[in-house]
């Protein structure tokens, strides 16, 4: 790496100018300086900084750098020196990108989830960090031999995080019930969503275990919102930058409950990349918006629809007795086909777990397996 690096500083030296692999990077003197990898600025056990950024001197400069083996050695104005690692410099410039680092995009030619066996993943490490990688990359995986009972998935949600519980409980029944208090609990067949855009936060991965599926019809639907909003945003960039800025309401109410949130339809991260995407046709209420800018969210809303509804992007599956899918909510569409029950029973149990435990399993796990520690596996 260090054979084609080459530094120099800015006049003022508040720059340094890093040629690396054929490419220029520009650093700040002040960012490398609050980035320090040393155990004077960061914490060696947590990595959080020991110094008080707010108070480094903004005529903050580099005194001195040069390339030495695989780091930068750097003096500063303020008489600190490190060494800065240049595959952490490289790991945290990622470069302009469409969507977020880490993941693959699919649609319906997609052979089939990510596959997991529940026994395994439940035993060795490996095999549940094989899992969650699967599960982070295609947002969504299918595990295989989950117990058939209530509460079979819960000795793999124990391994990852906490269950989220909602007014609804912990893990509840998806199955046809009398006064029904959601339309999961019916036959319906359900259009592509995501799972209760209403609440703040939002549910971050569906677990969702079949106990038995023996009724006509009710396979599932998936479709990757990643991909959903790559092609808008090819075919119809109008559409795209109308449903990352209008910001619709979500409301659930009973007599018991009243959950109220916001947010596009198709949300960006600080870097323009698709983060987020949100449809739920039962719980959407647009605000009474200029009747122009109506028209046109109603459009791109009307051709996003087409697309996730469409064969192209569309995955079909239909879960079999001790399987379970878990779906990552900000990225999954799901849906169904409506079901007979004169055809036989359906009755699968639904669980949500947060992104922050599940992340942090996944990264923590990797690190203890493979060493990996470059901030380029946060994604």
């Amino acid at each position: 790496m260090t054979s084609s690096a080459k530094v120099a500083l800015s006049d003022d030296g508040k720059r340094l100018i890093l040629d690396l692999d054929g490419r220029s990077r520009e650093l700040a003197a002040m960012w490398l300086r609050e980035r320090s990898p040393d155990a004077e600025t960061l914490d060696p056990g947590t990595g959080q900084r020991l110094i008080e950024a707010a108070e480094l001197p903004l005529d903050l400069t580099l005194l001195h750098a040069e390339c030495d083996g695989d780091a930068l050695a750097l003096r500063f104005s303020d008489g600190h020196a490190t060494r800065f690692p240049l595959a952490a410099v490289v790991a945290d410039d990622t470069g302009p990108s469409a969507i977020v680092p880490g993941r693959t995009l699919w649609d319906a030619e997609l052979s089939g989830p990510p596959r997991a066996d529940f026994a395994a993943a439940v035993a060795d490490d490996a095999a549940l960090l094989e899992m969650l990688e699967g599960l982070h990359r295609y947002g969504v995986a299918l595990v295989s031999g989950v117990p058939a009972d209530e509460h079979g998935m819960q000795a793999l949600i124990d391994r990852i995080g906490p269950l989220r519980r909602t007014n609804w409980g912990g893990i509840a029944d998806v199955k046809s019930v009398a006064n029904a208090y959601d339309l999961t609990m019916t036959q319906r067949g359900l259009e592509p969503h995501t799972d209760n855009p209403y609440r703040d936060p939002i549910p971050g991965y569906i677990w969702l275990h079949c106990l038995t599926n023996a009724a006509d019809g009710g396979d599932n639907t998936l479709v990757d919102g990643y991909r959903a909003a790559q092609v808008l945003r090819e075919r119809d960039p109008a559409a795209f930058d109308c449903l990352t800025r209008v910001s619709p309401r979500f409301r659930y109410r009973d007599e018991s409950t009243w959950l109220e949130s916001e947010g596009p339809l198709i949300e960006l991260d600080s870097q323009g990349r698709v983060s987020r995407v949100r449809f739920n046709n039962r719980t959407e209420q647009v605000d009474a918006l200029p009747a122009d800018e109506l028209e046109r969210y109603y459009a791109a809303r009307h051709a996003f629809y087409a697309l996730i509804t469409s064969d192209e992007l569309t995955v079909h599956l239909k879960l079999d007795p001790g399987q379970m899918l878990i779906m990552d909510n900000y990225r999954l569409f799901h849906g169904r086909r409506a079901f007979e029950l004169a055809g036989g029973v359906r009755h699968l149990r639904q669980g949500y777990v947060d992104r922050d435990s599940t992340a942090s399993r996944r990264l923590t796990l990797r690190h203890q397996l493979t060493d990996i520690t470059t901030p380029e596996e946060v994604a």
